[in-house]
């Protein structure tokens, strides 16, 4: 049985949250579902509906709104800022000298994970089977670290800060090592990891490290030391309704049952009444439906094509950089997907 029509914008643009589940979470928005409702795709209608807002951008953090797209193009975005964009990574580990305590595979594991402060556009991938590599498609670093006693440390200090010397290696200690014309190519470019002060191992005297590392161009899906955010995340924006006044002590409680900031208890003619101040903050807990007097009195519910963005970049390119990056990802997977129609046609 076809739903009323004036149940069919609330099923197909907002999922409720219940109190013992979640209604319209299914698909709904496709030709001859409702009766008299047309939902035919169309292009000038997408194009005015569609926006992308900036709520919040600092260096390596960026919050925005995507507006009036289907969950599946925005979990695309997502998936190709995790795997699809490249960026600089050490590849190869050349260990010549490890007397420390931590195991060659252990270190190269982890020199592997330090963000590499290089812009990838400026690089190409390096050819497989290509051991050496060139100023094109490889950034080659060494870090050379050898632990000694402090001859001015106090002789009754039993700080290692001041007894040895090196004896905590950071990722500042990662020098680079400029290949063929690299020196002056990216002379301005500071090339190197991004954070100085992730510890890679800790010496005692007469322990050192001597190791050439060999950066190479690659993506995340191949392996998650080339991803370029810490996180990228989305989530729909919350969508709060009050059914009716809210007064008095009903409206603390109220409040109380939401993120800080959500409900704003003010006074109207004498009387303290509620009402929804910022429900984008919501967590979606649902902690007013454990309340009798309270459920009844509020809708819950998400906004279906509403999608706030959450972008953390591992800094070694801006998060704006990186959004616009897998906008291109995507223009170029629709085309090759368009090409191949094309040539199937052809065929």
């Amino acid at each position: 049985m076809a739903a009323p029509m004036s149940n069919v914008d609330e099923i197909r643009n907002r999922v409720i949250l219940g109190e013992f589940g979640v209604r319209n979470v299914h698909t709904t928005d496709y030709p001859g579902n409702y009766p008299g409702y047309d939902d035919t795709w169309n292009f000038q209608k997408f194009k005015k509906n569609f926006r992308i807002d900036i709520v919040q951008m600092d260096e390596n953090t960026m919050e925005f709104d995507m507006v009036g797209i289907d969950a599946s193009i925005a979990n695309a975005f997502r998936r190709i800022l995790l795997a699809e964009i490249p960026t600089m990574a050490v590849e190869k580990v050349f260990i010549y000298n490890n007397t420390s305590i931590i195991q060659d595979e252990i270190l190269a594991h982890r020199l592997g994970l330090i963000p590499i402060k290089a812009d990838p556009r400026l690089f190409e991938y390096r050819n497989a089977g290509d051991e050496e590599g060139t100023e094109i498609d490889t950034i080659q670093l060494q870090l050379k670290v050898k632990c000694t006693m402090n001859p001015r440390a106090a002789k009754d200090s039993a700080d290692p800060r001041e007894l040895y010397l090196n004896h905590m290696v950071y990722s500042k200690d990662m020098k680079w090592m400029p290949i063929g014309n690299q020196a002056d190519v990216f002379a301005e470019a500071g090339i190197g990891p991004v954070y100085g002060d992730i510890l890679l191992a800790q010496l005692r005297p007469g322990q050192e490290l001597d190791i050439v590392m060999h950066c190479v161009k690659g993506v995340g899906k191949d392996h998650a030391k080339f991803s370029p955010v810490a996180t990228a995340s989305y989530r729909l924006l919350p969508e709060i309704t009050l059914l009716q006044p809210v007064e008095g002590e009903k409206a603390e409680r109220l409040k109380r049952c939401f993120t800080p900031g959500v409900i704003e208890v003010e006074n109207k003619d004498g009387k303290q009444v509620a009402r929804v101040a910022n429900s984008r903050q919501d967590t979606c807990s649902r902690e007013v439906l454990r309340h009798d007097d309270l459920k009844d009195l509020v809708k819950l519910g998400r906004v279906r094509d509403h999608f706030i963005f959450s972008v953390e970049s591992t800094g070694i390119l801006p998060p704006d950089v990186l959004v616009s990056e897998a906008i291109n990802v995507l223009l170029a997977k629709c085309q090759r997907f368009i090409n191949e129609l094309d040539s199937t046609d052809m065929e």
